[in-house]
């Protein structure tokens, strides 16, 4: 056969030189360069199953739970490649269009068309000057399985043509027409980037490659011929080829129809829903693809297209309030795996590809579950020890520290069940204070939370949420108490059905178990909430929202006993929305979520541990109803009252200004212009019409609020009944200059300086 082949060669170059030397005058003739004669080879061809194999498109396509493509990834930038496809899934009109276009007598050849050859030869060497190709389909398969016998700057020369032939007869004895015809299809360069026709069928016609028109086949198949050639010329073949094709009335609107295909062939995308990119891209920077560039997750492809409904529904009804992304976390309790991660709201983003889940926000209120957590650990409190929601002034180094509840009202004595579910900031800080910044601090990072800074830093905003952490951190550090206290990083290699991870304790099963309660508790959290709210489910869930500084974000995290969802809400520039809170923003999302994932069954609440003891209590001074409340181990008592304070039972007190605070007078307004307001309460927090202030030992008036223009120096306010004796006492410092330390001005009530310097964050609310 070898002999045969040397034979062929020896003639064809006696006549290639013939032909080289009667096309002399041809330009495209005397472009071509010299090409090496090529040593035979028994590899070639491969075999048509090893090819297709080896075929990988330029995504990665990441896979739900049940192996369904649910993500297609960009991650080859040197062609754009779609899928493989047989032959039955390209349209028979491109089918058609390519062989009349590139080789009509495709079925009736062995691998060369000698008639089209020849026909070739005489055009270019004594014809119109008009350059004819001849090769086959199977010639120009051959190119492209075999580098060598690819065209070259200067084009083919003639021993690289007959190596062409060579290889397009042998490639006709092993392989079959279809194979041939649907391995061209698939290798074939179609328009700038594209490759193979998924790509050419997804990108410029927007559809699958089976239902392919005439007109887009018409269009497709004379790419091939010229894949970079101008609007004009390739609206000139196409209407001819649908003349060939007995479709002259197709060519009616070519030309726009053409430029409308070529501009969407710039595109980057693939024509392919957007369910999960920024956990195909998690995955992947992970080096969790397969050699197919397939990733397997345990992605659930049903829960996952419905949370992105959910955000794009509610989003839409919060239009106007300047949120236009959101972020969606769901994680199996027991295998660390993540069943659902929306990364973005897509269209409705102003940075679709920033991946929300993982980016860095301010905690807000959802830090407050862990704090007490360590709390009740410690024995420091009960979910039934009584807190004091009053004004509180701490010393922050710089000035005063003063916390505020989101609704900037104070509910005197709750219980930290009722503290912890309605979010209150006052008794969260007091809270703190027990336990210290530190401990807190230190168990956040066990919980892998991303905190960069120690306790000292945060100082008691810690408690209120100043820390930043990601969704997806949050998440999973909400699964350890779901997990009875028992943490396990975000497992993401886990498979479906995988097993329950070993964990790491940081919270006993008590503790774990009565923070869950008293989240899941719609009693204690009405105060804030209301009764029936976004967080309220017609199952057992614990739940925790959180809105940070300026309403720039709000959170929505809970637990059943399977799932664990977080969500958060906000924008990506990180700006203020206009009266969106975790329980309008993040709650609805939320509460969709678990909605669908309960939509057949109720599960049940978690087991009580055999440590949680069961105890009726009562609160003195009617505080709070009766209950049945739990205890850690032989913390258990029956009844709770506040202690003794300086001010008698139910008489008025000062809530402002608190005691200790600083004043620093603004030196661009006149002295006499500012004003400190001085406000007495009763034990429900209700003004004192008939308040007797005295400041340093003198009568100074008389009122619910009156007001005083500061003067330097220390002073001291009192409230004295009609009898004279002092209630409550506060102290004022103020001070004055620019290098002062404080917040004045009309109305200024207390002293709120302090920041990363002073080892607090002031501004940081906590609201819920």
């Amino acid at each position: 056969m070898d002999g045969v082949r040397r034979g062929l060669r020896t003639v064809a170059r006696g006549l290639g030189l013939a032909l080289a030397l009667a096309a002399a005058a041809q330009p495209w003739a005397q472009a071509q360069a010299p090409v090496q004669v090529r040593a035979s080879s028994d590899a070639f061809p491969p075999d048509y199953a090893a090819v297709r194999a080896a075929w990988r498109p330029s995504d990665a396509r990441l896979l739900a739970a049940d192996g369904r493509e649910l993500q297609r990834l960009r991650t080859d930038f040197s062609g754009r490649r779609g899928d493989w496809l047989s032959l039955a899934d390209v349209s028979v009109a491109l089918q058609r269009a390519v062989v009349m276009s590139e080789d009509r007598r495709f079925y009736e050849h062995g691998g060369v068309d000698w008639l089209a050859s020849a026909s070739a030869a005489w055009s270019s060497a004594w014809g119109d000057g008009v350059r004819r190709g001849a090769s086959t389909l199977s010639m120009q398969l051959a190119a492209l399985l075999d580098p060598e016998l690819r065209r070259g700057p200067g084009g083919r020369g003639v021993l690289q043509k007959i190596d062409q032939m060579w290889a397009a007869r042998a490639l006709e004895s092993r392989w079959s027409k279809a194979e041939i015809l649907e391995a061209y299809l698939n290798l074939a360069a179609w328009r700038g980037e594209l490759i193979g026709v998924d790509a050419l069928s997804r990108v410029m016609f927007q559809k699958h490659a089976s239902g392919l028109t005439l007109r887009e086949s018409a269009l497709a198949a004379v790419l091939l011929r010229g894949p970079n050639a101008p609007l004009p010329t390739l609206v000139q073949r196409g209407c001819a080829l649908l003349r060939e094709l007995g479709r002259p009335g197709e060519c009616q609107g070519l030309r726009d129809f053409t430029q409308a295909a070529l501009s969407r062939a710039r595109e980057t995308r693939f024509d392919a829903p957007v369910r999960a990119p920024h956990w195909a891209r998690l995955l992947w920077d992970a080096g969790l693809a397969d050699a197919r560039g397939e990733i397997h997750s345990t992605l659930d492809r049903e829960l996952q297209e419905a949370a992105v409904r959910s955000v794009r529904r509610r989003l839409g009804e919060l239009r106007g309030t300047g949120v236009t992304d959101a972020a969606v976390v769901v994680l199996d309790n027991r295998s660390g795996a993540v069943l659902a991660y929306v990364g973005s709201s897509g269209a409705l983003s102003d940075a679709a590809d920033v991946d929300h889940a993982r980016a860095i926000r301010q905690a807000g209120s959802t830090l407050k579950p862990f704090l007490y957590g360590l709390a009740l650990d410690q024995r420091r409190l009960t979910a039934a020890s009584l807190l004091d929601d009053s004004p509180l002034g701490l010393d922050g180094g710089g000035g005063l520290y003063v916390p505020d509840n989101y609704d900037h009202r104070f509910g005197g004595w709750v219980s930290a069940r009722t503290a912890l579910a309605s979010s209150l900031n006052v008794p969260a800080v007091r809270t703190l204070m027990l336990v210290g910044p530190d401990a807190l601090a230190g168990r956040l990072v066990a919980l892998g939370l991303p905190l960069t800074r120690g306790g000292d830093y945060y100082g008691y905003s810690l408690a209120l949420g100043s820390a930043d952490v990601t969704l997806l951190s949050l998440a999973n550090a909400y699964r350890a108490l779901a997990r009875g206290g028992d943490y396990a990083p975000v497992n993401l290699r886990a498979r479906p059905g995988a097993a329950a991870q070993a964990g790491i304790r940081l919270y006993s099963p008590e503790a774990a178990w009565i923070v869950g309660d008293m989240l899941a508790d719609r009693n204690a959290r009405a105060r804030t909430f209301g009764l029936d709210s976004p967080l309220t489910t017609r199952f057992w869930t614990a739940v925790k929202t959180g809105t940070s500084r300026d309403m720039r974000d709000n959170w929505c995290v809970g637990w059943s006993a399977d799932y664990t969802v977080g969500v958060w809400v906000g924008n990506s520039a990180g700006a203020s929305m206009r009266n969106v809170s975790g329980v309008s923003g993040a709650g609805p999302i939320w509460h969709d979520v678990f909605d669908w994932l309960y939509r057949d069954r109720a599960p049940a609440p978690p087991a009580r541990p055999s440590g949680v003891a069961a105890q009726a209590v009562v609160f003195g001074e009617g505080l709070e109803p009766a209950r049945t409340e739990y205890f850690l181990g032989d913390t258990a008592q029956a009844r709770f009252a506040p202690p003794g304070k300086t001010a008698g039972h139910g008489e008025p007190r000062i809530a402002e200004p608190v005691d200790g605070t600083i004043l620093a007078l603004d030196p661009d307004i006149p002295w006499d212009r500012q004003r400190l307001r001085l406000r007495a309460v009763d034990a429900g927090a209700r003004p004192v019409a008939d308040a007797r202030w005295f400041l340093d030992g003198r009568p100074y008036g008389q009122g619910a609020a009156p007001d005083w223009a500061p003067s330097p120096g220390a002073h001291v306010f009192e409230l004295r009944d009609a009898r004279g004796a002092v209630l409550d006492r506060a102290r004022v410092i103020v001070r004055g200059g620019r290098f002062a330390v404080g917040v004045t001005g009309p109305g200024a009530a207390a002293g709120r300086a302090g920041g990363p310097e002073a080892g607090n964050h002031p501004d940081a609310q906590g609201k819920h």
